[in-house]
């Protein structure tokens, strides 16, 4: 609440406001001008300055998001932008969150609680609309429309990153009408986006992701901490995305959940573009795992380890995390391959009835 309360401005929030404003005066060709978004800070009263973590970055739908909060004062839209984010957290917990009654909503609170969830609200972060969306998606999968699964996975599109392996995950676990809704909600905004832009902003915008990506602190939170050379932490992050979709298409008849941590987990340890606030996925995959049934009993002692692995990140660094979703990972590919065994002695079994079954009736 002290941030709230003592500086609207220092967030993320900020940038996404400047550059629907520069989109409305200077058109939306010009919303990655690094001069003009100052000047645009500059009209807010932010006395912020352009710096390498601090400009806008994101693809153009997140500044169209925030263009009607642009006919409001700064501090009314930041408010109103931080309790739509709330409102986001509530949906995503109401749609993913595992149990019932009093342990549903201890669920909740300790949402609230953790750092990650925190630091995504302060920073007005878009990862929270992100996690709505593959909750929607979800739970759209679960009750059979697939389709509109797969258009939920439209908001992706508002960080990438945190969600790039779902409609891909989708694929490999054939639901295909899901893969459909996902190609025509991405591919329109992908559209659109361009069209908005033009050539020139979407030189623009490559430029800034390309810098972003050599900024150290953007990958402190990732694989390429402990690999060390960023081409070898490419083929790494690489390797282990194809593996978590491996995975997933293992697993492609057993429940949805299965699909959606793997792809988030997944994604978390390919990403080459990680932050705090990102981790928020990482709590919605937590919530996704924990309602899978017949999981070991044990495995909450993991989730919660994990857990308390990201709250500790500004005490111990991020070294516990990664090496948690690591073992995950592996953890989660031994109950692929266990899964796989069960499967092929319940095939043997079935065989052997009907094999009995047949020769029975040739005795008779």
């Amino acid at each position: 609440m002290a941030a709230y309360g003592s500086d609207h401005f220092h967030n993320d929030f900020t940038f996404y406001y400047t550059a629907a404003r520069i989109g409305v005066t200077h058109g939306w060709q010009s919303i990655y001008d690094l001069g003009l978004q100052q000047s645009e800070l500059d009209a807010i009263g932010s006395r912020i300055r352009i710096a390498e973590l601090a400009r806008y970055i994101s693809p153009p739908p997140l500044a169209w998001l925030a263009l009607p909060f642009t006919l409001l004062p700064y501090p009314l839209a930041y408010l109103l932008w931080s309790a739509l984010l709330l409102a986001a957290l509530a949906g995503t917990w109401y749609l993913a969150a595992p149990g019932a009654g009093r342990a549903r909503l201890i669920h909740l609170v300790a949402a609230l609680a953790w750092l990650p969830v925190i630091y995504a609200l302060q920073l007005g972060q878009p990862g929270l609309f992100v996690a709505l969306g593959v909750a929607g998606s979800y739970a759209l999968l679960r009750s059979n429309r697939q389709f509109l699964s797969g258009l939920a996975l439209g908001v992706i599109v508002l960080k990438p990153q945190l969600g790039f392996l779902l409609p891909i995950a989708l694929l490999a676990g054939g639901r295909y009408r899901a893969v459909a809704g996902a190609a025509v909600g991405i591919g329109l905004l992908l559209l659109a986006s361009a069209v908005n832009v033009g050539p020139h902003g979407i030189a623009a915008y490559a430029q800034r992701l390309s810098f972003a990506a050599d900024v150290p602190v953007n990958r402190q939170l990732t694989i390429a901490l402990v690999i060390g050379g960023l081409a070898a932490a490419r083929l790494v992050q690489g390797a282990i995305a194809v593996w978590a979709l491996a995975l997933a298409y293992r697993l492609r008849k057993q429940s949805s959940e299965w699909m959606f941590v793997l792809a988030i987990l997944g994604g978390l340890l390919a990403t080459p573009y990680l932050h705090l606030d990102d981790l928020v996925m990482l709590g919605l995959a937590v919530w996704l795992y924990l309602r899978i049934p017949g999981r070991p009993r044990w495995s909450w002692a993991f989730v919660l380890a994990l857990v308390i692995a990201a709250e500790g990140i500004p005490e111990w660094g991020p070294l516990p995390l990664i090496a948690g979703e690591i073992a995950a990972l592996l953890l989660l590919s031994v109950a692929a391959l266990s899964h796989q065994a069960d499967d092929a002695e319940h095939h043997k079994a079935v065989d052997a009835v009907a094999i009995s079954s047949r020769d029975g009736r040739r005795l008779r």
